[in-house]
C-alpha cells in the first residue's frame, strides 16, 4: 500500500530529532515539506526527490504528498516541530478520505513549547497552555479569549507566532491582556532559534516582555504565579516538597 509519513523533524538540529522521525525519513522517497524545513535535512539526504511550497500553500503541498504516495511512492511530508502541534497532520487527515488507497502515519516530533522550555529550565513544570498569536486561521477576537482564560486559570503559557512584519504588535498586544490579571513581575522567557546556530534565549518579567521585539523564530514563555528564578532557570514548580 501507498505510503505517507507525517512527520515532526523537531526544532531542526539533526541530534534533536527522534529516532522515529529520522527511520521515516530514511525510507521515503520523497521529502515533501516548505523550504526552510527541507533545508533542515537536506545535509543529511543529498540525493533524495523534494517537492516544496511557499508559505500560505499547505493545502497544496499536502495534496501533492498524497498524490505521490497514491502513485506508488513512499512519502515524507515534514513539519518543524510536531507534526500534530500547528502542523501538517491535521489537514493530511481531512484530506485523506479523497485518497484511501494512501496509508498514513503520523510521526511525533519535539515541538518548540518543548524544546525552549528545555533551553530555559522548566517553565512547563506544572499545567500549562500553548496558545499561537498568528491571526492568519484564528480571529483575534478568539485569541483574546484564550489569553483571558489561560491568565484567569493561572497557566503557564507558551507563544507561538509570537511577531511577524504584519504582526509586529500582537505580542504587546497580548502581554497587556495578561497584565489584566497577572502580576507585572510574573517571570518570563524567550527562546530565539532553539536548537540552531546563533541560539538565544533569556529570562524576564511580563512588564519588560510586553516592550520587548521578537520574531517568528521566537517562542515565548509566560508564567504562572508560581514561576520563579532559580539559579538563571525559569521553573514552575510542579508541588513537591523540597
Amino acid at each position: 500500500m501507498a505510503k505517507l509519513y507525517v512527520v515532526g523533524v523537531g526544532p531542526g538540529d539533526a541530534k534533536r530529532m527522534t529516532a522515529e522521525a529520522r527511520a521515516a525519513l530514511d525510507a521515503a522517497d520523497v521529502l515533501c515539506g516548505y523550504r526552510t524545513y527541507l533545508e533542515l535535512v537536506a545535509p543529511l539526504y543529498p540525493d533524495k526527490a523534494v517537492f516544496s511550497t511557499p508559505m500560505k500553500r499547505e493545502l497544496d503541498r499536502c495534496r501533492r504528498a498524497l498524490e505521490l504516495a497514491r502513485d506508488g511512492k513512499t512519502v515524507a511530508l515534514l513539519c518543524s516541530g510536531d507534526a500534530g502541534v500547528y502542523g501538517m497532520a491535521s489537514p493530511v487527515l481531512e484530506l485523506l478520505p479523497a485518497y484511501p488507497d494512501v496509508e498514513t502515519e503520523i510521526v511525533a516530533g519535539v515541538t518548540a513549547a518543548l524544546s525552549g522550555a528545555a533551553v530555559l529550565g522548566a517553565p512547563l513544570g506544572n499545567d500549562f497552555c500553548v496558545i499561537s498569536l498568528s491571526d492568519l486561521l484564528t480571529p483575534w477576537a478568539v485569541i483574546e479569549k484564550r489569553l483571558r482564560c489561560a491568565a484567569e486559570g493561572d497557566f503557564a503559557v507558551a507563544l507561538y507566532n509570537p511577531s511577524s512584519r504584519t504582526r509586529a504588535e500582537h505580542l504587546r498586544r497580548a502581554c497587556d491582556i495578561l497584565l489584566e490579571t497577572c502580576d507585572g513581575t510574573t517571570m518570563c522567557g524567550v527562546v530565539r532559534g532553539v536548537g540552531r546556530r546563533g541560539q538565544e534565549a533569556r529570562l524576564l518579567t511580563l512588564a519588560a516582555l510586553r516592550d520587548t521585539r521578537v520574531d517568528m523564530l521566537t517562542t515565548v514563555f509566560v508564567g504562572s504565579s508560581q514561576t520563579r528564578e532559580i539559579g538563571g532557570r525559569l521553573v514552575t514548580p510542579r508541588g513537591y516538597r523540597t
